[in-house]
């Protein structure tokens, strides 16, 4: 696989600050920032984040785009060569997946990183490293980080730059 020159793979742990470190990727292009998120409102809490996150990225110049499944057709849409756009998050985006009657996850997957070397917009995902840890013990939760870790390697391959993210400190891994 060939490597994009445009695109950025930020991994960490949960509150491990690879969001941030994204943002300031994205803010530091120069190139007008769009966020694509791909978190719904499960519940009330996860709503009230939303909204939160909504408003403080509007107040720093921010252009939200909210897609929960459609990720590889919102990129399509939304490309532009002037464009920042980072992907918040991937593992979102497989949950969502996953919840949706007759998705194929690994066919999305696959589709999002055949996408990769054809969008002109400057692209930095964010996700979780969920392969770190024990063996889950009910098949959800495998299949999860199954279709997750196998995410990862095709965007890691494809990216120019790859990250770790742990306690607000990145390690380049790639690039």
């Amino acid at each position: 696989m060939q490597s994009v020159d445009s695109s950025v793979f930020v991994l960490g742990g949960a509150r491990s600050g690879k969001s941030r470190f994204a943002e300031q990727i994205c803010r530091d292009s120069g190139l007008a920032l769009n966020y694509l998120a791909t978190g719904r409102a499960w519940d009330d809490e996860m709503g009230a984040r939303i909204e939160a996150h909504k408003h403080d990225r509007a107040s720093h110049g921010w252009t939200t785009h909210e897609e929960p499944l459609d990720l590889v057709g919102m990129l399509a849409r939304i490309d532009d060569p002037g464009r920042v756009v980072l992907v918040d998050c991937l593992t979102l985006w497989v949950t969502n997946l996953m919840m949706e009657e007759g998705r194929d996850v690994a066919a999305e997957s696959c589709a999002l990183a055949d996408l990769l070397p054809s969008l002109k917009a400057r692209v930095v995902f964010v996700s979780n490293e969920v392969g770190l840890g024990i063996v889950p013990e009910n098949r959800m939760a495998r299949d999860f980080r199954d279709h997750v870790g196998r995410l990862h390697q095709m965007i890691a391959a494809q990216a120019a730059d790859v990250y770790f993210v742990a306690a607000g400190l990145p390690l380049k891994m790639k690039g």
